[in-house]
């Protein structure tokens, strides 16, 4: 019992049913009161009404009818009073839809008067010197006291709607935090917990999340250390490498195992680099630094490239927080790419300014890469050239260590590019 009136479902089905059934009150209540304010304005039969008051009233108007008199008489009495003659077409009422013109007799009344039936409405019909007198009890309407019934259960309604507004609203709370630790967790940050405070099945579902973000956490974290464990590992046999390379002969062989024990360490410093980037982006080591100055001075490095190289600078350079020696891996592995693949072709550098954003451009005219590729290039070990072949670059680590260290940044990474055009590689720092 204690699981099913704690369950959430079981308190929005009794929130739901207290307002069908508030609602269904305050509807039959409001129509209840209007009815019976009606009946007691229609407790007079209109037969016995008139038979005992129309010559009295036809006798008020008088003989020829004045007018003003006979508007008087009926708003006084409630009543509708049509008066026709050859020259004389009257209503006292201009809203009334009565159509005297297609009335059928009932039964006589008098003399000069008699019941007549307009639909379901009964009229009176009096003859007297050369003019007709109509008389018709006005159909109530609705009167103050009805209004005020009206304005009060739609009170009620409204303040029912607003309360079960505020109870699912309050009922629902952990939606949202659920929603910011969910954000939380996907943007990197595993050390987020969500605040459990409740029993029902949100409250199982926050631990739920939680316990999943406990799991990623260990799961990332003991691939991260055994990561870092193995790079560390391999730098042993690596420079023992190294030193046994200088013993050899020179020639075609040595060169060539050079160039593999150089790819492997490079490898183990991008695997390590990229690790200490993903934790938190707490590794940043930050210096201020003239961004576009700083950016021409890295750009000298490349000036060697056959093809030419464009160095684009802005008249009015801006200084801001940077980690120097990341920005320096970040343009060295986009100009490479774009020495690599540009076809001998003009690479441009360009350092510009907009908003409260420093842009690092960097682009070639080279072979591109295809749209397929494109959302892909920047993840690990992803290369377009599957093959792998050692003329067509490298492990496939150089744009996702340019991603990390923009992101550390606070930053974002821009790629475009079409095939047989070139790319384009975009970074966008906040200078603040």
């Amino acid at each position: 019992m204690p699981k099913v009136t704690g369950s959430l479902y079981f308190r929005l089905f009794l929130i739901f049913s207290a307002t069908v059934i508030l609602f269904f009150l305050v509807i039959t209540f409001s129509i209840r009161q209007i009815d019976e304010n009606w009946r007691r304005e229609r407790l007079n039969p209109l037969p016995v009404f008139y038979l005992d008051n129309v010559r009295l009233l036809v006798d008020a108007i008088g003989i020829p009818p004045d007018l003003q008199r006979a508007a008087e008489l009926a708003r006084d009495l409630s009543l509708t009073i049509i008066i026709r003659s050859p020259h004389i077409n009257w209503q006292s009422d201009d809203e009334s839809d009565l159509d005297i013109s297609s009335t059928v007799f009932v039964r006589t009344l008098s003399d000069d008067s008699q019941m007549l039936a307009a639909g379901n409405e009964q009229v009176i019909r009096v003859a007297r010197g050369g003019y007709e007198y109509f008389l018709n009890r006005k159909a109530p309407s609705l009167s103050d006291y009805d209004y005020i019934v009206v304005y009060i259960g739609l009170g009620f309604a409204l303040f029912i709607l607003f309360s079960n507004y505020w109870l699912v609203r309050r009922l629902m709370e952990p939606v949202g935090k659920l929603r910011q630790g969910a954000e939380k967790i996907c943007e990197g940050d595993l050390s987020y917990r969500v605040e459990v405070t409740r029993k029902d099945e949100l409250g199982e579902l926050t631990e739920s999340i939680n316990h999943m973000a406990d799991s990623l956490q260990s799961m990332l974290e003991a691939k991260r250390q055994l990561l870092l464990a193995i790079s560390h590992e391999l730098r042993t046999p690596v420079t023992r490498a190294k030193l046994q390379l200088e013993f050899m002969e020179e020639g075609s062989l040595r060169e060539n195992l050079s160039d593999d024990i150089n790819e492997i360490d490079l490898l183990i410093s991008d695997l390590i680099e990229a690790e200490r980037l993903s934790t938190q982006h707490s590794a940043l080591i930050l210096d201020e630094v003239d961004f576009a100055d700083y950016i021409r001075m890295l750009a000298e490095q490349f000036q060697h490239y056959e093809g030419g190289l464009v160095v684009d600078l802005p008249d009015e350079d801006r200084s801001m927080s940077l980690d120097k020696l990341r920005i320096r891996l970040l343009v060295a592995n986009i100009v490479n790419n774009a020495i690599r693949h540009g076809r001998n072709r003009p690479i441009t550098i360009k350092a510009s300014f907009e908003g409260q954003e420093a842009v690092l451009c960097i682009s070639d005219q080279g072979e591109g890469i295809a749209a397929e590729h494109l959302r892909h290039i920047t993840e690990p070990f992803y290369r377009v050239d599957s093959a792998r072949l050692r003329n067509t670059g490298g492990f496939g680590l150089g744009l996702y260590l340019c991603n990390l260290i923009v992101d550390a940044h606070g930053g974002r990474l821009v790629i475009e590019s079409q095939p047989e055009q070139g790319t384009r590689v975009s970074a966008y720092l906040p200078i603040n």
